[in-house]
């Protein structure tokens, strides 16, 4: 039977006042890919009757899920009172027993900010706060007081009335499609969040539309997903980024959106590379609604794919709004193999199957790529694709290949699973000599490793180096090259660590890496 969907007004509209006493706990992370496989063809949208309203903190059991795949949100007991902060703590204990960083993070759910001045103005008053990441891409915060926050990683903002410990997640909406229903529309990204609803006064969810000075006739909801059924919600306010929701219960929500005029969105293009033998240069462009639930879809589509890919890293964001029903035209500088050359732009998020451009070169030469809306013939979105952005990728695969017997396990560990080469890798680094691991990194063994962590990796290590807050960000402050940064962070680490700034220590510390980073400190381990 089809759960259905019914409008429930929400009258408490009040919220409390944040205290000027904040704490939190600094932790950095980056994020990686989910697990999720993708299955099945497009859902159409389709109107139901409602069937239920009672709350409750868990999904449809119907939905069950393996272990690769989206958590299954759980239940959450509890009415809006008092925050019982010992009981916070610990089911925050028990999350990170349970759930450990895995050894691959990659990039897809950082929070990419819209070009739009307008928007980006909004919420700078927020304390900003970087959860840390625990296994299948799900976050925990810990808030040590009253007040308001906003994840850096998501743009959730919490209204909390005391120390609490959220975990939550970005899901899919694709899984929910027959639950919105016409005229309402997705507007952002789908959450789960976990934590006990005493503590939690609202939440505020970070919406992909672009306001402008015309949502006098747009009505915003909050579509909320329980094991009796779904509910619309009504909203406390909304502004050019955010839409604010009164916490009544725990289990997934995001913002869905009725509008009586044009809809504009703050749009993205992501760029995938084929990965192979080939001399030739095949891509996918996708073009998309600046949506984290969207652009999480694109990575486990990419990932699950019969081929093997690596994301282009070029700015994502639009130049201008996508419309519904507008068409597009990619264009490339020299002219390349396009299909299809012209899309009409739909907001994806309910589809399971993500549409995409395909571009083939026979040649592996540097070009461009615009994306042109046809009616204005103004350019959308642009970028200069050169070799070095996929040769790189080529080198990296190659640093660690110092020996036959280290490509032979390359053969070996590709039928492995994450934990299995990672379990493999420590054994093999615990057997080295332990003279090599015990001698201290050298300054060039930093520089090396810096280049080779970027941004992104810089943040895993971050939050696994235990430096103090003070120390990074009186290194931010310089604003210097992203390498000088890191080697500026690393060499911090050496001088807390002193004799025991080893390759072997970092290794151990580092155990959320990248298997690339992993590579270079065994190289060095190799070398003494």
């Amino acid at each position: 039977m089809s759960r259905g969907v019914k409008v429930v007004e929400n009258s408490n509209d009040h919220h409390k006042t944040p205290s000027k006493e904040k704490g939190i706990d600094w932790l950095f992370v980056s994020s990686y890919e989910d697990q999720e496989e993708f299955g099945g063809g497009i859902k159409p949208l389709q109107i139901r009757e409602s069937s239920s309203s009672e709350d409750s903190g868990s999904e449809d059991s119907s939905e069950s899920e393996s272990d690769n795949e989206e958590p299954e949100p759980e239940k959450t007991n509890g009415e809006p009172g008092e925050c019982p902060a010992e009981g916070a703590s610990a089911q925050a204990q028990e999350w990170e027993d349970k759930d450990v960083p895995k050894d691959r993070f990659h990039s897809e759910l950082n929070k990419i900010q819209p070009y739009c001045e307008h928007c980006n103005a909004e919420n700078k008053h927020n304390e900003q706060v970087t959860p840390r990441l625990l296994s299948r891409e799900q976050f925990l915060l810990k808030l040590d007081a009253e007040g308001t926050y906003q994840c850096t990683e998501t743009g959730l903002i919490f209204e909390v009335n005391g120390k609490v410990d959220i975990k939550y997640c970005v899901l899919s909406w694709s899984k929910y499609a027959d639950l919105v229903v016409k005229p309402w529309i997705v507007g952002g990204p789908l959450f789960d969040v976990k934590c006990d609803p005493n503590c939690l006064t609202s939440i505020q969810f970070p919406h992909s539309l672009c306001l402008g000075y015309h949502d006098a006739n747009m009505t915003f909801k909050v579509l909320h997903v329980k094991s009796s059924g779904a509910s619309l919600e009504s909203t406390v306010d909304h502004s050019a980024t955010h839409v604010k929701w009164h916490v009544s219960s725990l289990s997934p929500v995001g913002p869905v959106i009725q509008s009586e005029e044009t809809v504009y969105h703050h749009g993205v293009v992501i760029l995938y590379k084929a990965v192979d033998h080939n001399p030739s240069l095949s891509f996918r462009v996708y073009i998309a609604t600046n949506n984290d639930s969207v652009i999480k879809d694109i990575s486990k589509s990419v990932k699950h794919s019969s081929k093997k890919f690596m994301k282009i890293d070029k700015p994502p964001v639009c130049q201008k709004l996508l419309q519904n029903g507008k068409k597009y035209r990619l264009i490339s500088e020299p002219e390349a193999e396009i299909t299809p050359e012209e899309i009409e732009f739909v907001d994806g998020s309910l589809l399971k199957l993500k549409s995409y451009i395909e571009v083939y070169l026979e040649q592996p030469v540097e070009f461009k790529l615009l994306l042109v809306e046809m009616d204005s013939e103004e350019i959308v979105w642009k970028a200069k694709l050169r070799e070095c952005d996929w040769v790189q990728h080529d080198q990296n695969q190659n640093i660690s290949k110092s020996s036959t017997s280290g490509n032979r396990r390359r053969k070996m560990n590709s039928s492995l699973s994450d934990e299995e080469v990672y379990d493999k890798r420590m054994k093999q680094v615990d057997t080295s000599d332990g003279a090599k691991s015990r001698s201290p990194l050298t300054d060039t063994q930093l520089i090396i490793l810096a280049a080779k962590l970027g941004k992104e990796g810089m943040k895993v290590a971050i939050a696994n180096l235990e430096l103090e807050r003070s120390d990074i960000e009186d290194i931010q402050e310089k604003e210097e090259d992203v390498t000088i940064y890191n080697f500026r962070v690393l060499k911090k680490w050496q001088e807390k660590e002193q004799s025991n700034a080893t390759a072997q220590n970092l290794y151990n510390c580092l155990k959320s890496i990248s298997v690339e980073v992993q590579d270079v400190l065994k190289g060095f381990l190799q070398e003494r």
